[in-house]
């Protein structure tokens, strides 16, 4: 642990004890529960502390707390836009605790709709998350950086994919689209110079190895920096990770029906469908699903997909609940153009992906060496309410994912030239099982309050994959259309396999089973209303069973938290860990230990004028030790001294300057370097690293009052700078331009209907994305959509 670490740590040990005697005269707490008419709870409703502006909001099970009170009289209100308020007066003594439940005249669903309705000016804030520190905290509670992209901002936009969705948080970038094969977690992004996935669905594992449908999606989290404390490692990266919230069965029936069209053949038909399955409502169902079918802009390629993901939840008693989700995407299509390299820069004679001489538009590849895909998921949660401090939460999922089929990919090779090859997979399949208990209480000792987690976790990986490949003898011309064009097809790559054996001369099993057994505790303390400490530690016990060796990992994790003006300006800072098992051992037969990364970070966070201003501005520097590289002294032998620094700033603006305008932006800058690693890439930025600058950029405007209320419009898009996919001294330097690509969106949201027309990359701009790859991105695209509410 690194000085600023230590010293970090003692200011939080010391903070811990302070002002003591100043708590004992702040030792009285008002608490209650609110409740709708349908006697549900009244989840993120605002309560307001004697009309000053301090308040707070209902956590999911309607409960708010006021911690660390003087003796005096209060007047509790209870308010939202379009909600009729309530209050009342508590005359409260010095240590008191005292309780003011509420019951709203609004039902759960007319709530919803206030709560809609009450966040149109700026729209797309969500200010609380209850997965990102596995308790209630909001934005400004969170000494964590992290980006919430609401369904709203989603909805506007025409996204129909968690890929389109992220391309509003600042700091990430997409490195590969999804591939389809068992095991991935869908496409590669980067965060923070790491490469990070999305497998996390409500905080629990929830692998899609194909492209992540947005159908069932409320909100989408990018959680940045290492985040093993509370999550582990197995689906994590030290970038973070991506967390998919999921839509809720609520208590009346109704939905929605959409049908989208489009440029290159593009077909999509969504369903919503809610609704109680008792008179009582106790037990609630909802049904969201899509089918989808999609064309290349290239001359060959092509992705068609369903997904279903039911929903049901069972109210047994007031402090009992259970949930059962589910969510099952089948998959086909073919692979998108990925262009390697293992030659040399010099002998390419490039250097730039928009130097190469080749057809932007030509796939090089045949419809018919397609891949068949699956992924299913299970998910199941009980919910008690052991008392008014603590509950219980018994978290159960269930992943598979399944592949077959052809997986088409390239090596540019000198005299513009392509080697083509296949990597393909027969019947891979794996299977991932996470069981979790947490129990979260939110009480005090001391007179402080303290919002705590305490949880196991055991998470179980089966992988039961089969690779196979074969490249074709004869490479292909980049320059015009050679007479070998369309002979990357299925029947060539029969006929070369059968060379050799069934599965050509490229064979890889990829098999092994691991268990991981985990505990974890996390604690929040307000030391004052104004400055809040946070701790936790996680033990990490992994067994990998197919190669017989276990590690044990210890991850901590540290935060501060001072709000100058209360809710409304927040300093924070934190100390946070990532942690990644490494098997094996060095010359001197000494057993490798858990690779390590630490991040310590601070910035500033405001919810200021009235909820119009939201914006985070946060530095960060991450350094990952114990890397494994090539033992410079003994061949064949690796050593664990390599050391990788990732550093950076990243900015996020979320506004509402007027009435029906809105502002998202966000900038990210990344600096990425190897320390002490191999002589071929030591001092260099990793070719998996991304760009080292990214914006993102979204503008809307919305008629609110008249006759085309409902009516609007938005444009924006995303930069990312020079990218160097190849940095190393032997192979030299090739990078992926600039781009900018803008995007454009119109809108008209009626009480039953919503039209929407989108254009996205409306410059028509090349670009390529890449991870080690070139891969060319999709040129203009329309896509008109319908959608009826009921």
């Amino acid at each position: 642990m690194n000085k600023s670490s230590l010293n970090f740590i003692t200011l939080l040990i010391s903070l811990l004890f302070y002002k003591q005697s100043f708590a004992q005269q702040q030792n009285a707490s008002i608490k209650g529960h609110i409740t709708t008419s349908d006697n549900k709870p009244a989840e993120y409703v605002s309560v307001i502390l004697n009309d000053k502006g301090a308040g707070t909001l209902t956590n999911a099970n309607g409960d708010y707390v006021f911690h660390k009170l003087r003796a005096g009289n209060y007047l509790i209100r209870v308010s939202a836009v379009g909600l009729s308020s309530q209050s009342k007066t508590i005359d409260l003594k010095n240590g008191e605790a005292r309780t003011a439940d509420f019951m709203l005249n609004e039902n759960a669903r007319q709530l919803k709709e206030v709560n809609i309705n009450a966040s149109k000016n700026n729209k797309f804030i969500v200010k609380q998350s209850e997965t990102v520190g596995k308790i209630p905290l909001t934005q400004l509670e969170n000494p964590q950086v992290y980006t919430s992209i609401s369904k709203d901002l989603m909805t506007e936009q025409l996204v129909f994919s968690v890929d389109d969705a992220i391309r509003n948080a600042p700091g990430i970038q997409m490195m590969w689209q999804a591939t389809s094969r068992s095991g991935d977690g869908g496409s590669y992004y980067n965060s923070r110079g790491f490469i990070v996935q999305s497998q996390f669905r409500n905080g629990l594992a929830g692998i899609i190895t194909s492209t992540n449908d947005a159908a069932n999606i409320d909100k989408v989290e990018v959680v940045k920096g290492p985040s093993a404390t509370l999550f582990g490692s197995a689906f994590t990266s030290y970038g973070g990770l991506i967390n998919r919230t999921t839509k809720k069965p609520f208590d009346t029936f109704g939905g929605e029906v959409a049908y989208s069209a489009g440029s290159y053949g593009f077909n999509r038909l969504s369903v919503d469908i809610n609704t109680p399955l008792d008179p009582a409502k106790k037990v609630l169902f909802r049904l969201n699903a899509a089918g989808n079918y999609k064309g290349s802009f290239q001359d060959a390629g092509f992705k068609q997909s369903i997904f279903i993901a039911p929903s049901l939840s069972y109210q047994a008693t007031k402090r009992l609940s259970f949930s059962f989700d589910a969510e099952l995407s089948y998959g086909k299509g073919t692979g998108d153009q990925f262009i390697f390299f293992d030659q040399s820069v010099a002998a390419l004679g490039v250097n730039s992906a928009e130097k190469v001489n080749i057809d932007y538009k030509k796939a090089y590849f045949s419809n018919d060496l397609i891949q068949n895909s699956q992924s299913n998921n299970f998910y199941g949660q009980a919910v008690y309410k052991i008392s008014d401090q603590w509950i219980s939460q018994t978290n159960f999922s269930a992943s598979n994912s399944y592949s077959n089929g052809h997986g088409p990919y390239f090596y540019l090779v000198p005299k513009d030239s392509l080697s083509r090859n296949d990597q393909a997979t027969r019947n891979s399949k794996a299977a991932y099982i996470e069981a979790q208990q947490n129990f979260n209480g939110d009480f005090k000792i001391g007179g402080l309050r303290n919002r705590f987690v305490g949880g196991l976790d055991f998470t179980r990986i089966n992988s039961q994959q089969f690779f196979y490949g074969a490249t074709l003898p004869k490479n292909i011309s980049t320059i015009g259309q050679p007479s070998n064009y369309y002979d990357f097809n299925r029947a060539n790559l029969d006929a070369e396999y059968a060379k050799a054996n069934p599965y050509g001369y490229n064979t890889y099993p990829y098999g092994f089973r691991n268990n991981t057994y985990s505990a974890y505790v996390s604690d929040v303390l307000n030391i004052t209303d104004n400055l809040l400490a946070s701790a936790g530690v996680r033990i990490d016990r992994f067994d990998n069973q197919t190669s017989a060796y276990k590690q044990t990992a210890y991850s901590p994790k540290f935060g501060l938290v001072y709000q100058p003006i209360k809710d409304v300006v927040s300093l924070f800072a934190n100390y946070q860990n990532g942690f990644v098992n490494q098997n094996g051992t060095d010359f001197n037969g000494k057993s490798f230990k858990p690779e390590q990364a630490n991040q310590t970070e601070g910035g500033v966070k405001l919810d200021a004028f009235g909820g119009k201003l939201s914006s985070t501005l946060s530095y960060y520097y991450i350094e990952v030790k114990d890397i494994l590289r090539a033992d410079p002294a003994h061949a064949n032998f690796s050593i664990q001294n390599g050391t990788q620094l990732s550093k950076g700033l990243e900015a996020e603006v979320i506004a509402n300057p007027f009435e029906g305008f809105n502002v998202v932006a966000g900038f990210g800058y990344n600096d990425s370097r190897y320390i002490n690693a191999n002589a071929d890439v030591d001092g260099r930025r990793p070719s998996t690293a991304s760009s080292p600058y990214n914006t993102n950029l979204w503008l809307s405007y919305r008629i609110m009052h008249g006759y085309v209320k409902g009516l609007g419009f938005g444009v924006g898009g995303n930069y990312a700078s020079e990218n160097h996919i190849v940095n190393s001294a032997s192979l030299g330097v090739f990078s992926l331009p600039s781009y900018t690509v803008l995007n454009a969106s119109t809108f008209y949201d009626l009480k039953k209907y919503r039209f929407g027309l989108k254009c996205d990359n409306f410059t028509n701009k090349k670009y390529w994305i890449g991870y080690t790859t070139m891969n060319p991105q999709q040129l203009i695209s329309v896509v008109g959509s319908i959608a009826y509410k009921f």
